[in-house]
């Protein structure tokens, strides 16, 4: 936390243009430094606390011990699917901020949320897609709990890419946050194997809460800082925001074909790789950095996430008139299918 207080003291890094976070014509993804209220921002903290509390309870829910211990055996599927994971989204985060040349602490934002694990929702994308459901709870809870070492080890070598970044980044204050947001995974592991009648309802709940919080959160940050929400829906955090998951889709499939998955498993790792666990990156971005220095910038996770899941629908109709357009075409052919002489002799007969 200090490295960050530092950022913004330091006069050497105020002169430099490359660094200031003040709104300008040039630059549209600078950040706001309108301060909301402290009762705001102290009841957003503790609405985004409790909300992924819940959700991280009800992933946990959905992970078993006995599918993580086969997929560790055979681990050919979740590698894949992690080198995914970990290998597209991060890098794209970084192309994308160098290629619209965001500010330091806006590039910051974009390379947290690239470096998140997966989250509960591309479950249930899977799932809609006719995916690997054990491939994908398992790359799920494998992503999540990786996430710990994974996240700072990325950032800290993403950021090197940027100057006067190095020091940006509460590397100790992102790790507590991890800590903290996989004890709650751990408990829902914990229900689902003593007490797995209960982890249905949980996860229906956690899901139903997820959604309910991200609009609440959403309405009652937009009242407290006024016109600086804008800033997360300036134009190149927008083509960012519906870049990065259809990026990962993408290369999610294409990776996954060149090693030869299947064709659910190949849709699973697409899922997972595109979507992001957008509770845990906002709340670290609420609590690892201080308030004048992130703005509204905190907010970003949720644009991503209503673009990547508005994608996946698209991805989830296109599939599913696909299926139902080759159905149609078999049964024409069966109907329709010329009987041969063989046939008619031994129908004879």
């Amino acid at each position: 936390m200090d490295h960050t207080a530092d950022l913004i003291s330091h006069p050497d890094l105020l002169r430099n243009e490359s660094s200031s976070f003040n709104m300008t014509a040039a630059n549209s993804s600078s950040v706001h430094t309108t301060m909301m209220p402290p009762i705001m921002d102290k009841t957003i903290n503790i609405l985004l606390i409790t909300v992924v509390f819940i959700t991280m309870v009800s992933l946990g829910c959905t992970m078993e011990v006995s599918k993580i211990k086969g997929h560790i055996m055979k681990p050919k599927g979740v590698a894949i699917a992690l080198l995914a994971q970990y290998g597209v989204m991060p890098l794209t985060a970084f192309g994308l901020s160098k290629a619209f040349g965001l500010a330091e602490i806006t590039a910051v934002v974009v390379l947290i949320c690239g470096c998140c694990p997966g989250g509960a929702l591309s479950n249930i994308l899977a799932l809609a897609l006719q995916g690997d459901m054990n491939l994908s709870i398992v790359m799920t809870s494998c992503s999540t709990l990786l996430a710990l070492g994974m996240m700072p080890l990325l950032l800290y070598l993403y950021c090197q890419g940027f100057s006067n970044l190095q020091n940006a980044v509460p590397y100790i204050d992102i790790i507590i946050s991890l800590v903290m947001i996989l004890v709650p995974c751990g408990i829902g592991i914990l229900i689902n194997y003593y007490r797995p009648k209960y982890s249905k309802i949980i996860t229906k709940a956690g899901l139903t809460i997820m959604m309910i919080a991200v609009v609440v959160i959403g309405t009652i940050t937009s009242f407290a800082i006024g016109g600086s929400i804008l800033t997360v829906l300036s134009p190149p955090l927008m083509a960012i925001a519906a870049l990065m998951p259809f990026i990962g889709y993408t290369f999610g499939y294409i990776i996954s074909a060149l090693f030869r998955l299947t064709q659910p498993e190949r849709r699973t790792v697409a899922m997972e790789t595109g979507c992001q666990n957008i509770q845990l990156c906002s709340t670290i971005l609420k609590l690892a950095f201080p308030t004048e220095m992130i703005g509204p910038l905190f907010l970003f996770p949720m644009v991503y996430g209503a673009v990547q899941l508005m994608e996946a629908v698209v991805l989830i109709v296109l599939f599913r008139c696909y299926q139902r357009f080759t159905r149609k075409s078999e049964k024409k052919k069966e109907i329709y299918e010329p009987v041969t002489g063989k046939e008619l002799e031994k129908s004879c007969v």
